[in-house]
């Protein structure tokens, strides 16, 4: 994995909500639970990973979907202001609402109301733009986006859309995937769709790469440069910085050691856009 697009510059495809972090602990059935210190801001997987590969020097598109609400507007102008290139498909209603509820040990919990907006191949978007990209991120919900998004030189897939990588018939590059959860098990896709790697990630005991055909070797976690305070949004920082190091020509090693750097950051702030 030595190649690199031109400056490195990359996609996201995926969604963006509107969320709301808030601390305090999660009620038990038919209780209230009093949150407090509310914040505010555009995030989901999309923009997570969008902001974090702009944080990293990238030069990002953001293929995604927007609504008509003020949210929406606000979302656009608070994502290019932090460089990145906002090309939205529009949707009638709200940008989608989102309660992320953040306990004292940093764990979140997230609420999503309403159906994700997400862009799709029928939308006219640039989506040959894609094939000038040194890598894309895929964190969409549309199989024919997918096969769109192959078409950038290196494809990172979140093992969230897995579903999407069955019915694209499409072969990623490299597959991200939780250790946490069990729903993100790539071990039982098709062989001729097999990633040329599979990066499991498992916190603050780093993680595992497996490329096709070999064996599975570890790789360290990054320390946090401060306090843990926020886990909301440290995956998609992980798979966003593997994707700005594949698109420089970085080896899969310093890929996700990038990537593990994005993540241990992400986890040092409220919420998942972070410091512009």
């Amino acid at each position: 994995m030595s190649r690199s697009g031109p400056h490195g510059a990359m996609a996201v495809v995926g969604h963006v909500e509107w969320v709301t972090h808030a601390l305090g602990t999660l009620p038990g059935r038919g209780h209230i639970a009093d949150l407090r210190e509310p914040l505010e801001e555009p995030a989901g997987g999309g923009g997570v990973a969008a902001c974090a590969a702009a944080r990293l020097g990238a030069r990002v598109s953001l293929f995604t979907a927007l609504g008509d609400d003020a949210h929406a507007l606000t979302t656009a102008a608070a994502l290019e202001g932090r460089g990145i290139e906002v090309i939205p498909a529009r949707r009638p209603g709200p940008q989608t609402p989102v309660l992320s509820v953040t306990e004292p040990d940093g764990e979140r919990t997230i609420m999503v109301v309403g159906p994700r907006l997400q862009p799709a191949a029928s939308d006219a978007l640039p989506w040959t733009r894609l094939e000038g990209m040194g890598a894309a991120y895929y964190a969409g919900e549309d199989p024919q986006a997918l096969v769109l998004a192959r078409a950038a030189q290196r494809l990172v897939v979140t093992a969230r859309r897995l579903e999407d990588l069955i019915a694209s018939g499409v072969r990623a590059d490299v597959v991200v995937a939780s250790a946490s959860d069990p729903d993100e098990d790539p071990s039982e896709l098709p062989t001729a769709i097999v990633p040329a790697a599979i990066v499991v990630t498992d916190g603050p005991r780093g993680g595992t790469i497996t490329e096709a055909g070999g064996r599975t070797r570890t790789y360290a976690a990054a320390q946090p440069p401060g306090p843990v305070v926020d886990t909301y949004g440290c995956g998609d920082s992980f798979a966003a910085g593997l994707a700005v190091g594949l698109a420089r020509g970085l080896s899969l090693d310093d890929a996700v050691a990038l990537g593990a750097r994005a993540g241990a950051s992400c986890c040092t702030w409220r919420g998942g856009i972070g410091p512009a």
